[in-house]
């Protein structure tokens, strides 16, 4: 059984853009775990292919500058979405399922899971998936529409972990990052992740977009994407399966 499928991305109508290069749907019981600053493989990306992830959102002050950058290059990323301010701004999570981006489950508040009883653990993870799930759908679900999650801090237990595995939920580490949760200016971000990536060459790249620096930073680094011939693949959730479809 392989873990994902790769598919053709839609045709962008502006010439010149970034563009989705292809989609890749991402089977979560074959492979539950990417990401190589957490574990030990990754997605299977080719030379100069880039995932694009967004943690915290949504943020109304920001998340819509992101789409807009996104949109004009036609590129679609997938959001890692915090429930409380989902639930906050329904109207913002169906914004970007709109535009094609991919929604995947980040808490509810961001608190660290590591350090929570595994209990009260699994309530934070079940509250914000319910609560993406009713700001997309209107009703409040456990089950993901999307089986994507990330830790906050990537900090996570091997229990919290296997239980994901167990519900068919793929956890996201990343590959590289531009550290946007340090405060610096959009060139100064610019400037560290473009050299981050040559060294990588390729990856999970993680963002946030509550953060005005990484709004401003976007177009110039999605241009940089498209003029050093990086391409950029789409993440969707395969087939639904669980833990027991696989042959063991």
């Amino acid at each position: 059984m392989t873990f994902v499928t790769a598919a053709p991305a839609a045709e962008c109508p502006r010439k010149d853009t970034l563009g989705t290069s292809r989609v890749l749907a991402v089977d979560a019981a074959s492979y539950p775990r990417v990401g190589l600053k957490s574990f030990p493989q990754t997605l299977p990306l080719e030379d100069r292919e880039v995932v694009l992830t967004f943690d915290d959102g949504p943020w109304p002050g920001t998340t819509p500058k992101v789409l807009a950058a996104l949109a004009h290059e036609c590129v679609r990323a997938t959001f890692f979405l915090i429930g409380k301010p989902a639930s906050e701004h329904p109207g913002l999570v169906r914004k970007v399922a709109a535009q094609g981006h991919t929604i995947a489950h980040h808490t509810w508040t961001h608190h660290n899971l590591k350090y929570m009883k595994p209990e009260s653990a699994i309530g934070e993870i079940d509250k914000g998936i319910a609560a993406v799930e009713t700001a997309l759908h209107g009703a409040a679900s456990t089950n993901p529409s999307t089986p994507f999650f990330r830790f906050p801090y990537f900090e996570m237990t091997d229990a919290t972990l296997e239980g994901l595995q167990k519900r068919g939920i793929a956890v996201f580490g990343a590959d590289l990052w531009a550290g946007d949760w340090i405060p610096m200016t959009p060139a100064q971000q610019l400037k560290l992740l473009t050299e981050r990536l040559q060294l990588a060459r390729k990856g999970i790249i993680l963002l946030h977009d509550p953060k005005a620096q990484t709004a401003a930073m976007l177009p110039a680094f999605l241009r940089y994407l498209r003029d050093n011939h990086y391409r950029v693949v789409h993440l969707v959730p395969a087939a639904a399966k669980t833990v027991s479809d696989k042959a063991h």
